[in-house]
């Protein structure tokens, strides 16, 4: 196992920031090389238990079928048909769980829950999303920047991630691991929908001045000369009776091609998905040939499977 991995056996991976920047940088390489079919980890009899409080398609399939090509399996621990949906105490399922699984990866709403079954469980514990971060989101973002413009982790310094839209969880995510990463990160939003403060406040402590991390109430001024331009939608999980509410505040928000002149003639267009043409992204821009975003959702497949042979510990 490369020596900036060698910590993370066994650990839990709650936040972009449970990483420093030397283990970063070696997990978006162990991810390329396992791509790349160069690096084959494997985790044969190991298990992984999914518990996701939240609907998903790509988080849940890519776990699933990372966890196959480790040699290992998983079981999909719904809340509608276990105690878990009929109120057990956490700290009870996360205490038997661990008897069972090797590892859990969970999506739910507050990280307060999440860091209470890391606190209870004796085996990993990754988050496949709440409302606070992304991180596993983010690995992939990096890794899709760093296939556009580089062939290694250290190339992502000084370019420049622009994200446009709510300051959500995953702009919150991109903000962490890019501080580590030497990117600067640009989030524009409208004002009322900027980051949590002690998160930004967080990654500029991790940047340590390698790189600039910005909130503009601009979209043109967040854009303007980067190498990538990212996006999400306007109403997150839970936030659905605010849509009409935001889709009149993000009003001039759109990821479309009038925006995309404005950045760096290679900027690349990113959306983690599920995503409403028309409204946060036009079909134009997610249709275009600067998009990657489909590129970006494989690579959910390759991170995770870089993370999860790293915290089963089965990397050599």
């Amino acid at each position: 196992m490369a020596q900036d991995l060698q910590a993370l056996p066994g650990r839990d991976y709650l936040s972009s920031a449970d990483l420093d920047a030397a283990g970063t940088s070696a997990l978006l390489r162990l991810a390329a090389g396992i791509k790349s079919g160069r690096l084959r980890p494997q985790a044969a009899g190991r298990v992984l238990g999914l518990i996701f409080r939240k609907a998903s398609t790509r988080t849940r399939v890519s776990f699933t079928v990372a966890m196959a090509r480790l040699g290992g399996q998983t079981i999909d621990l719904n809340p509608q048909v276990t105690q878990v949906g009929r109120g057990e105490p956490v700290a009870d399922t996360a205490r038997v769980l661990s008897r069972y699984v090797d590892a859990l990866a969970i999506r739910t709403f507050g990280q307060d829950e999440l860091a209470d079954y890391a606190h209870w469980a004796s085996v990993p514990v990754i988050n496949a999303l709440t409302d606070l971060e992304h991180p596993c989101q983010a690995l992939a973002d990096y890794l899709t920047l760093q296939e556009a413009f580089g062939a290694d982790p250290d190339d992502l310094a000084g370019l420049t991630m622009a994200y446009v839209g709510d300051g959500n969880n995953v702009a919150h995510s991109l903000l962490l691991a890019g501080a580590l990463l030497g990117v600067h990160v640009r989030i524009g939003c409208p004002e009322g929908f900027a980051p949590d403060g002690g998160v930004l406040e967080r990654a500029r402590t991790l940047a340590d001045g390698r790189c600039r991390l910005e909130v503009v109430h601009d979209p043109v001024a967040a854009v303007r000369g980067a190498q990538a331009l990212y996006t999400d939608v306007w109403a997150s999980m839970g936030q659905e009776d605010e849509q009409q509410q935001r889709l009149r505040a993000f009003e001039g928000w759109c990821l479309n091609e009038d925006l995309l002149a404005e950045a760096d003639p290679r900027a690349i267009v990113l959306h983690c998905l599920p995503a409403h043409r028309g409204e946060e992204i036009s079909a134009g821009a997610i249709e275009g040939a600067s998009s990657r975003v489909f590129d970006q959702a494989e690579n959910r497949l390759h991170v995770q499977q870089a993370l999860l042979a790293v915290v089963l510990g089965v990397v050599d």
